[in-house]
């Protein structure tokens, strides 16, 4: 939801990709003058399989994983939350442990937008593929505006500017 917001705020179209099993566009953010070429991706493989569309687009478009941005969800963190980091293991994520077993490295960006923990003992996996609550849904655009907002940041500004003006702050 993130990445399809950020290409509608790019006044772009994400499309299927002739050589990954992706949706795509190029598109670019910033200012007249100093615009930054970004191409936005959502895998169409399920998510523990998004590694192989990951490092295809990747080696299609000649990026490097120290460019890389993965935008996932994230279980350790409440909901209406977002952190901004760089490396670290997968914590179980399995799209993560994926991208990390396809592209040789853990080195990349991660914005984790959380949804917070399984109420009872909900099975993780089931929970995160339910629908939102009533009161997530009211939530979420502005959660959605945020992470965009940030996934900007993170690209025009670096790391240490959006890490300290994003991850301090929940909605």
């Amino acid at each position: 939801m993130v990445v399809e917001a950020f290409a509608q705020k790019s006044r772009s179209t994400l499309a299927r990709h002739k050589r990954a099993l992706a949706l795509s566009c190029e598109t670019h953010v910033g200012i007249p003058g100093a615009l930054e070429k970004v191409v936005l991706a959502v895998p169409l493989s399920f998510m523990n399989e998004s590694g192989g569309p990951v490092k295809a687009l990747m080696d299609f478009y000649g990026v490097d994983p120290g460019n890389l941005v993965v935008v996932h969800d994230e279980l350790d963190i409440d909901f209406s939350t977002l952190r901004v980091k760089f490396g670290g293991g997968d914590n179980g994520h399995n799209g993560l442990k994926s991208i990390r077993k396809s592209i040789d490295t853990g080195d990349f960006y991660r914005e984790r937008v959380g949804v917070g923990r399984p109420p009872g003992r909900q099975e993780p996996a089931d929970f995160v593929l339910s629908p939102f609550s009533p009161t997530e849904r009211k939530e979420l655009p502005s959660v959605i505006d945020h992470s965009v907002d940030a996934l900007e940041s993170l690209i025009l500004h670096g790391l240490e500017s959006t890490q300290s003006r994003f991850n301090s702050q929940s909605l």
